[in-house]
């Protein structure tokens, strides 16, 4: 069909791929030209925003794909859902606010920055993950620096994971610092920690670079400290239930 070949070369592929299938419900509906070309323009637009949303979780980096919908909240008594809730807007992204979800390991805060992740992702904004052990590391191999760099600089939103668990060296919050400062009022971040921030100065083995890390990270920043037990630790601490099999 010479139509079908024309949407093809203008780059409308799902428009043409459900050509015929239009066509037929523009006849048995009795669609007007306008009201025809707008299904078959949202089905395309549909089909982009699909295939978008579908490369930039791909680009992301994430390590896996967690929701807000799948996240506990009546575990976590202490944490307003409201909190979160205004987060999911993505209003601190359209500011280039930043996020700090602090709290002991397995109380969800890797899985909150995934999902917010996920939340911007579908909002139609890049992002990228990655823990602060790999992000250093890239940027310590020098050939990958510039490239490494542009591509923590530039997402919308950069979350940092895991922030406190591993020691670090002078050389490596001088990196962590250059991240930070190149995304200051130009990108969000959000990052994960296991300590609080008057801990980073040890943390990061530079009292002062760990101040201006915090300087320009809290100046616009929504802090989030969430208390409670370890999941991973309450599962395991439940009894197990053996199954008997009875002897016939």
């Amino acid at each position: 069909m010479e139509i079908k070949g024309s949407l093809i070369s203008v780059g409308l592929e799902e428009a043409a791929a459900h050509l015929e299938e239009l066509i037929s419900e523009a006849e048995r509906e009795g669609l007007s030209y306008s009201r025809f070309l707008s299904r078959m323009l949202s089905l395309e637009l549909s089909s982009r925003a699909r295939k978008r949303e579908a490369m930039l979780m791909r680009l992301a980096h994430l390590p896996q794909i967690k929701t807000l919908a799948s996240f506990d909240f009546k575990a976590l008594p202490d944490l307003d859902p409201k909190i979160i809730s205004e987060l999911a807007t993505l209003r601190f992204l359209e500011s280039r606010e930043n996020v700090l979800l602090l709290g002991p390991p397995g109380v969800g805060k890797t899985h909150l920055a995934i999902a917010l992740a996920v939340e911007a992702i579908r909002g139609g904004h890049k992002a990228y993950f990655i823990t602060l052990k790999e992000m250093v590391e890239r940027l310590a191999r020098s050939a990958a620096s510039v490239r490494s760099m542009r591509a923590f600089s530039s997402p919308s939103l950069l979350v940092i994971d895991e922030v406190g668990y591993l020691p670090m060296g002078p050389a490596e919050a001088h990196l962590f610092f250059q991240v930070i400062s190149a995304r200051y009022e130009k990108g969000s971040v959000i990052i994960t920690s296991n300590k609080g921030v008057g801990e980073w100065g040890e943390y990061l083995s530079d009292p002062t670079l760990a101040a201006a890390i915090l300087d320009r990270f809290l100046h616009h920043c929504h802090v989030v400290n969430i208390k409670g037990e370890s999941y991973r630790l309450k599962e395991h601490s439940k009894p197990k239930v053996k199954k008997v099999t009875k002897a016939k």
